[in-house]
């Protein structure tokens, strides 16, 4: 007796599976949990195997199949049946025959229809876009791996298609000849959609003639059409259009856009496939676009700084000939423009151009790209002034956002002819804000200067005298021009070997009397640090302190007399001595800060989780390997570099805590990655930067990371990106030596974890049933969450499996020593 074989439970909210392998094929003798067929779902690749012994007589559901839970597959029975189930199976491929027969019958008929797909004979097997996957709806034909003519067999690849999910190869689904392609490269085809067809031979040829007869109709009305229809504007074009276009591809999930920011080829160059041809920039990534076919560049249909869709054309390559037509089309342009502007007025080009302070000839410094969603950003320092020599990628001024104060270097190299924007401005990203350019261009713009002033002198010395008080000659004298002295002094601390200092460390040189030349930099490159100077300060010679003791004064008297000899200078700042009585502007950084915490505090629901910690084991092993560690990966291994460790394997563990709540969409985001923000006290404020995809770090690159982060932080070489995607934060509140603390969170991030400091305490321990009292290194773990989101026993068991995670201190393999 047959039985029916139906597609099995897959596992909870699994509804369907496809099928991906038969194991057995129709007459196969199959046993009892013998594996039948290979099926994938979302979650799992599986083996089904038989529920019963027998033979395999018909297979009701073909390879990339999606079937249902409970769905009938396959029919097993016993060998008698076989035969039963081969002749149902000849009975339904004659009446196939027969249907087929009937179909070529009525096709003289339909020969109309044959001119909307010339290329296929209607024996020919649709080949369509097949179930790629859960959810998905369509995919992007990348790649056609076979042409119309060639062979293929089946289950041979003939396609690459790609989804938001996956790239993968569709194959053949059935042997003979590619008769017509009707979905091209690039194309976005929706699941079922027919993208090809596959007959013999002849159905090829067949196609073929057809393309050819439909050709030779076409060919006598193009040929009577009016040549006016080929308009002359058409020149403008700097090249042919006979090559192939070049599309803005696709550059990421969500990503609509893409800014060119350089072309790597000029039209008429040669371009392999695969060759890069220009980079372009999005708020994700920046990316070089290779070509997809080889040539001739032909024409660049969008210049560098375009933002262009995805999708549209942005060049075209051909072969050298089209570039020589666009040149002599270019040419022949130029010569039918030329006497049209030598007719134009003089007088349309006005003298008030004059009054720019450089000479238009330069390059435009634009406001960069400043991180994801950043559109502005305040001039806080010129680096360089108007007059000055700059290099490439020398930093030319310092901009302040909300997330970040970062220096920008100049994209070119020249001299600085223009500023656009003062400091303290704040100017869109994209804003003009200086030019650089060559310094004749600079002379040749102090001498139009020059010549206005002396046209613009007469005109003044006819205004009555009375207009021109005698307090005013007074008024005028260029004194201001002393401060130019600060621009030399700038060079001079940047000469010889000295490496570049930020605008910080030169004035705290300057304050404490250090020649940066003698100072050696402890940061990264050799550069000079605050703390670089501040060390130097304390370290200088006697004659040295008796130079500057008329400085200290006053301040330094009262000491002797004894008057703060007992005040404590440890975590003392001195340079923090100076702002007692005055009044300072707020820096960006404090402002931002300040907003954000209070908004924090506003916006959630915050509590906060504590629980002790015994850290014993983790300082045990840390003394045992920090010198190994030192020595391999030259960054020192901190304690909270075990912390974040082990926070981050606890958001895996507890992905409610790795979570964002939207309370006016009413959604709750669990978050596909785990990115710790590490608090990072620096000179201007408190930065949080943040390790990406720390879920996919062992212990030794999560300490390289902190190391690395905070480094960059202290030295404000932060990149936007560096700061925006955190999904949880610590902070190290320990390193004050804090015991307890209650961190405020940052929306939407749903906790923080603190780290207080690590002491020596005497604990009781219980070993063998026997309580003692033992000398442990404990710590508070304060944990603040949005209880929005977070619940009180969420939060406990989540600071459990860090404590747990701590206390047994396994974390020797995750050293990479």
């Amino acid at each position: 007796m047959a039985h029916s074989v139906e597609m099995p439970e897959l596992g909870e909210s699994v509804t369907e599976g496809t099928i991906t392998t038969w194991l057995k094929e129709v007459g196969d003798t199959v046993e009892v949990d013998e594996p039948l067929l290979e099926v994938s779902t979302d979650k799992v690749d599986t083996e089904i195997p038989s529920p019963v012994a027998g033979v395999l007589i018909e297979v009701k559901a073909e390879e990339d199949d999606t079937v249902e839970v409970g769905e009938v597959i396959a029919i097993i029975g016993e060998e008698g049946e076989e035969a039963a189930g081969s002749a149902d199976s000849a009975d339904k491929a004659e009446e196939k025959d027969e249907a087929k027969d009937e179909a070529a019958e009525e096709k003289p008929a339909e020969k109309q229809e044959a001119k909307s797909a010339p290329k296929a004979s209607g024996s020919a097997t649709d080949v369509e876009m097949p179930e790629l996957g859960e959810s998905v709806t369509e995919g992007t034909i990348t790649t056609w791996l076979k042409e119309v003519g060639d062979e293929v067999e089946v289950d041979e690849p003939l396609l690459e298609v790609s989804t938001d999910k996956v790239d993968t190869e569709i194959p053949s689904p059935v042997a003979g000849t590619l008769v017509e392609v009707l979905a091209d490269e690039d194309d976005t085809v929706e699941v079922g959609e027919v993208i090809a067809r596959i007959g013999d031979a002849d159905d090829a040829a067949a196609g073929a003639d057809d393309a050819a007869d439909e050709a030779e109709e076409e060919a006598p009305a193009k040929a009577d059409e009016p040549k006016q229809e080929a308009p002359k504007q058409e020149k403008k074009s700097s090249g042919s259009g006979a090559g192939t276009k070049i599309e803005m591809p696709e550059l990421g999930e969500s990503v609509t856009e893409g800014t060119i920011t350089t072309w790597l080829k000029e039209v008429g160059d040669e371009v392999e496939v695969d060759e890069p041809l220009l980079e372009v920039s999005t708020d994700k990534v920046d990316t070089e676009i290779p070509s997809p076919v080889a040539g001739t560049l032909v024409e660049v249909l969008a210049d560098e700084d375009d933002t262009v869709e995805v999708g549209e054309v942005i060049a075209r390559i051909g072969d050298a000939d089209d570039a020589a037509a666009g040149a002599d089309d270019a040419a022949d342009e130029a010569e039918e423009e030329a006497p049209a502007k030598a007719d134009e007025p003089k007088q349309e080009a006005p003298k008030q151009e004059k009054k720019s302070s450089g000479s238009g000839a330069g390059t435009k410094i634009e406001m960069p790209e400043l991180g994801e969603s950043v559109t502005e950003g305040t001039i806080t320092t010129w680096l360089k002034e108007v007059g000055d020599e700059v290099e490439v990628d020398e930093p030319l001024l310092e901009v302040s956002t909300d997330k970040v104060d970062t220096e920008i270097p100049s994209p070119v190299a020249g001299t600085l002819l223009e500023i656009l924007a003062e400091e303290d401005d704040t100017v869109e990203v994209g804003g003009a804000i200086a030019v650089v350019g060559d310094a004749d261009a600079a002379a040749a713009g102090a001498d139009d200067a020059a010549d206005e002033a002396e046209e613009e002198a007469p005109a003044k010395a006819e205004e009555p005298k009375q207009e021109a008080p005698k307090a005013a000659p007074k008024q005028e004298a260029p004194k201001k021009e002393a401060p130019k002295a600060g621009a030399s002094e700038k060079l001079a601390n940047r000469g010889g070997d000295v490496p570049y200092v930020t605008p910080l460390v030169r004035k705290l040189a300057d304050k404490h009397g250090v020649d940066l030349s003698t100072v050696e930099g402890t940061g990264v490159g050799g550069r000079i640090r605050k703390q670089d100077v501040l060390a130097a300060a304390n370290g200088e010679s006697a004659a040295d302190k008796g130079a500057s003791a008329t400085d200290k004064g006053a301040a330094e008297k009262p000491a002797a007399k004894g008057a703060r000899a007992n005040w404590s200078t440890k975590s003392v700042d001195p340079e923090k001595q100076k702002l007692i009585g005055t009044t300072q502007k707020v820096n960006r950084i404090r402002e931002i800060t300040a907003a954000k915490m209070v908004e924090s505090l506003q916006t959630t629901a915050q509590l906060t989780h504590v629980q002790e910690v015994d850290v014993t084991r983790v300082a045990e092993l840390r003394k045992k390997f920090k010198p190994a560690f030192v020595e391999k990966h030259g960054v020192n291994v901190t304690y909270l570099a075990f912390f974040v460790k082990a926070a981050v394997e606890a958001l895996v563990s507890h992905p409610n805590v790795n979570a964002s709540y939207d309370a006016e969409a009413k959604e709750i985001t669990y978050h596909a990655d785990v990115n710790i923000g590490i608090a990072v006290d620096t000179p201007i404020g408190l930065l949080v930067p943040v390790i990406k995809k720390a879920q996919d770090m062992n212990l030794a690159e999560i300490a390289k990371a902190i190391a690395d982060l905070a480094e960059r932080a202290r030295n404000k070489k932060l990149r936007p990106d560096d700061l925006t995607g955190a999904t949880f934060t610590v902070t190290n509140i320990g390193s004050a030596g804090a015991m307890l603390d209650t961190p405020i969170l940052t929306p939407p991030q749903a906790g923080i974890l603190g780290t207080a400091t690590i002491e020596k305490r005497p604990v009781i321990v219980t070993e063998d049933g026997i309580d003692s009292i033992a000398i442990r290194q404990m710590s508070y773990l304060p944990f603040t969450y949005d209880h929005q989101l977070v619940d009180g026993a969420d939060a406990g068991r989540f600071i459990t499996t860090i404590k747990d995670r701590i206390e047994a201190g396994d974390f020797e393999s995750d050293l990479d020593l």
